[in-house]
């Protein structure tokens, strides 16, 4: 069955901002770790940011430090990126990864199915 379902995705002028939005469903609602990687064409996937479960230890990748906040609203079961002043380098695939009880740098349970999001310059 369905566990991740992304929104949000578009496109937007360098500079300009967009949230992403992903909401769980069965076991992955009660994911220890929720966060976003990302894919951009003829590269690998990147970790991009996470959330703990209370949302006290949010993690971030070097190159949207500052740019992108990961967030969670435990009772929509929802995990959000607001993203801020992109780039067109921040072009890519945006996918929501959960990870039942170890962060997601180590071990992704579940995956949606990816939203693109375009920064034209």
């Amino acid at each position: 069955q369905v566990q991740l379902v992304e929104s949000g995705g578009g496109l937007v002028q360098a500079g300009g901002s967009l949230r992403l939005s992903c909401a769980a469903s069965g076991r992955a609602r009660s994911s220890d770790y929720m966060g976003w990687f990302r894919q951009a064409p003829g590269k690998e996937r990147e970790f991009v940011a996470s959330s703990n479960w209370g949302g006290s230890t949010t993690d971030y990748a070097n190159s949207v430090k500052g740019r992108f906040t990961a967030s969670r609203d435990n009772a929509k079961s929802t995990v959000y990126l607001q993203m801020s002043s992109l780039k067109p380098e921040d072009t890519a695939v945006y996918y929501c990864a959960a990870g039942l009880a170890a962060p997601l740098t180590t071990r992704v349970d579940y995956w949606g199915q990816g939203t693109q999001v375009t920064v034209s310059s």
